[in-house]
């Protein structure tokens, strides 16, 4: 028999100060489902949540419950109630006194009220705490109570806004077992929110993993763990090691240059995929035993397991040259202005779309007044560049005459290509003073702008890669030299959890069975 749906949101759209917070979203709740909003902070769970209660309207869309439009009903007409972090507990009342709050207020006979209370108190263990003063209950107590408070009344729906989030993490794990106790005694929908995944795979029937005002995926706890459908699900639910891949034909995937069997079907053929294998299925094993080879780079204990960190492909590094050299800014005869500039290396591909802006930007040219430290424009440059190897030389001048001259070096500069991890890595030597990188307020940012270095894909050179920055000089001690600056991405890791204790260092393969490996469509964030 088909679940009835007793929530329908239709197109629901929020907007706040011109900012769209929810876009679009269409989601159905069936009738005693536990079901958990989750994501991160700003993702539009709460505001939906509230958009339900009442207690805030949508720019657009329908709010069906029980078969009727809701959208204009005022929030203590709709047969739902709300419990939030905050349990705002009356600290005048008594245990049962909060309880039986709403009861008073319609009106009820006081041995109904009271048989009521008996009931709710039994239901959430707190038999024979009706006249407890309420401000000396635990924090989980007094989650309980806020919880009967709400339940009393009978609503068809309770929604939970992060209830847990002020409790301790042992109170939080023995309050999400009482949760979905509770939930499958009175047998009425509970729409829970929370950015926490434990929490959602533990309690829930069904999970919504929503981000930036849309859904991402519906589906049980087992489906969004075990089965997610984008990246983004995938790494916010557990642990997860994702790589692009290719997906040939159906069962069949590549990556790392090597192709699998899998349980996947549907996409096109060639079509890049993103690929998850979570730490629990990967196995490691002997050199020549397994389906992929690396190198164990960390090991840490976590208790019941070790969590083990391979790396399976190297990453790609360039190193360059940083020559530190004088202070060589230039002085106007009336001593009103300094202008400084730099040698810069430029590859000769570029020198066709090379204009003054990035030539200023790439020698670091400026001046300015040296009493105010107020800057100057830079008002002419004057050159002869030609799109062939060699050495220019190129002036900076400012609008009161005075000028600073420079050297660009047009060369064929190469890159590191690394097919296996399918980028590409370049940089340029680059010179500096001892000014300049003591005065850097973010030196990594600095470096990577100084030498023009870049990180992209071999098969998509639009698409940049992350790249990283290592020296060994202190900013603040360098001094005149020549110093090593290199610039590499990543490379490729697992993370594996296993029983098993392997040493650092060690040559390792990984192996996995072909239901371990989930294919999932890319998804444009």
């Amino acid at each position: 028999m088909e679940n009835k749906k007793i929530i329908q949101f239709r197109n629901i759209v929020k907007e706040f100060d011109g900012q769209v917070v929810l876009k679009s979203i269409d989601l159905d709740i069936n009738e005693n489902e536990f079901v958990t909003l989750l994501g991160p902070s700003g993702c539009g769970k709460t505001t939906l949540l509230r958009i339900l209660g009442g207690f805030l309207d949508a720019n657009e869309g329908e709010i069906i419950f029980d078969g009727e439009e809701i959208s204009k009903v005022p929030p203590h007409k709709r047969e739902l109630n709300t419990v939030f972090q905050k349990y705002a507990l009356f600290p005048h009342m008594s245990v049962g006194e909060n309880i039986a709050f709403g009861l008073k207020i319609k009106k009820m006979n006081d041995g109904v009220i009271e048989q009521k209370v008996m009931k709710m108190l039994k239901l959430i263990g707190l038999e024979g705490y009706e006249n407890k003063d309420v401000t000396k209950l635990s924090g989980g107590q007094q989650q309980r109570v806020a919880i009967a408070r709400a339940l009393v009344n009978e609503p068809k729906v309770l929604l939970l806004d992060e209830p847990l989030g002020a409790l301790d993490l042992k109170l939080r794990k023995e309050m999400q077992y009482e949760l979905k106790r509770i939930q499958k005694e009175v047998g009425i929908t509970f729409i829970y929110v929370t950015h926490d995944q434990e929490e959602a795979l533990t309690m829930s029937d069904k999970i919504v993993v929503m981000n930036k005002g849309e859904i991402y995926q519906v589906g049980t706890p087992v489906e969004i763990y075990n089965e997610p459908e984008n990246r983004f699900v995938a790494s916010f639910i557990g642990e997860s090691n994702i790589v692009p891949g290719i997906m040939l034909e159906d069962y069949k995937v590549k990556f790392d240059d090597k192709t699998f069997d899998c349980v996947d079907f549907g996409f096109k053929e060639n079509e890049a995929v993103d690929i998850v294998i979570r730490p629990e299925d990967l196995d490691i094993v002997e050199r020549g035993k397994g389906k992929i080879s690396g190198q164990v780079e960390d090991v840490f204990f976590k208790g019941v397991y070790y969590d083990v960190t391979v790396e399976t492909v190297e990453g790609t590094s360039v190193t360059v040259d940083m020559e530190v050299v004088k202070e060589h800014e230039i002085t106007s005869a009336d001593g009103k202005e300094k202008i400084s500039a730099n040698d810069f290396y430029v590859d000769i591909e570029d020198m066709a779309s090379l204009d003054e802006k990035e030539i200023i930007a790439r020698a670091d040219a400026q001046a300015w007044n040296p009493e105010t430290d107020d800057y100057i424009a830079i008002s002419k440059i004057e050159y002869d560049l030609k799109e062939e190897l060699g050495s220019y030389s190129i002036k900076f001048s400012t609008n009161s005459g005075t000028a600073i001259e420079r050297k660009i070096y047009v060369i064929d500069q190469p890159y590191v290509r690394n097919e296996k991890a399918n980028e590409a890595v370049s940089a340029f030597n680059f010179y500096k003073t001892v000014e300049e990188i003591s005065e850097s307020v973010a030196l990594d940012t600095d470096l990577k702008t100084w030498a023009n270095a870049q990180g992209w894909k071999l098969n998509n050179e639009e698409e940049s890669v992350d790249i990283y920055v290592s020296y060994d000089f202190d900013p603040e001690e360098v001094k005149e030299g020549k110093y090593k600056v290199t610039f590499s991405t990543e490379g490729r890791e697992f993370k594996v959890n296993t029983t098993d204790f392997v040493e650092v260092g060690t040559e390792v393969d990984l192996t996995f069975f072909p239901e371990d490996i989930h294919v999932m469509k890319k998804r444009v964030f």
